[in-house]
């Protein structure tokens, strides 16, 4: 059964409907955006990833270096003025976790006798993904046959990365780095 409007109140229903409709396909446009994780950047000048040492761009790089493997860490390359390492965790039996880390070494000032350390260390978490494997079997008269296997295939997946923010992790690479570089220059001299 069908059911019918008088003519006159079409427009006015199919108007109604369009309304409704369009009110359940569209968010609320008077709702706040989210903010863009990009107007988070505060390029203010502390030194939350930055320090001044009183050495040369090598004897800096060094401690770095040293900071890192005198704490796991693997370190991946080493060139004139920059230091890249990595360390895994495990901290429980389905994710694992790296950190990247990354030290820049520039000279400040005349003489090169100081040394700005730029530093950014990156986390990365995987989660264990299984799949399970399968095999098929052909059989001649009835075509093939899929039979599940009991083993399965593990792999890691990156479900996260961030740049690690934490003011007091580099604090504490700060520090320890600022002990090495005074144990090498009192070796020199």
């Amino acid at each position: 059964m069908l059911f019918l409007l008088p003519r006159r109140r079409w427009p006015l229903t199919v108007l109604a409907a369009a309304f409704v409709l369009a009110g359940c396909s569209f968010s609320n446009p008077l709702a706040p955006m989210p903010k863009a994780v990009y107007q988070s950047e505060r390029f203010q000048s502390d030194e939350t990833f930055s320090r001044l040492f009183d050495g040369s761009v090598e004897d800096t790089c060094e401690a770095a270096r040293r900071t890192l493997l005198s704490q796991g860490y693997i370190i991946n390359t080493t060139s004139t003025g920059q230091i890249t390492g990595i360390k895994r965790f495990q901290p429980n039996g389905e994710d694992h976790v790296e950190i990247n880390f990354t030290v820049v070494c520039v000279p400040d000032g005349k003489g090169a006798a100081v040394s700005t350390a730029y530093v950014s260390a990156q986390q990365d978490r995987y989660v264990i993904k299984r799949s399970a494997n399968s095999a098929s079997v052909g059989v001649g008269a009835i075509g093939s046959i899929s039979v599940p296997l009991s083993s399965s295939q593990d792999s890691l997946v990156k479900v996260a990365s961030e740049t690690i923010p934490a003011g007091e992790f580099y604090d504490r690479f700060f520090t320890l780095m600022q002990k090495m570089l005074k144990e090498q220059i009192s070796d020199k001299g």
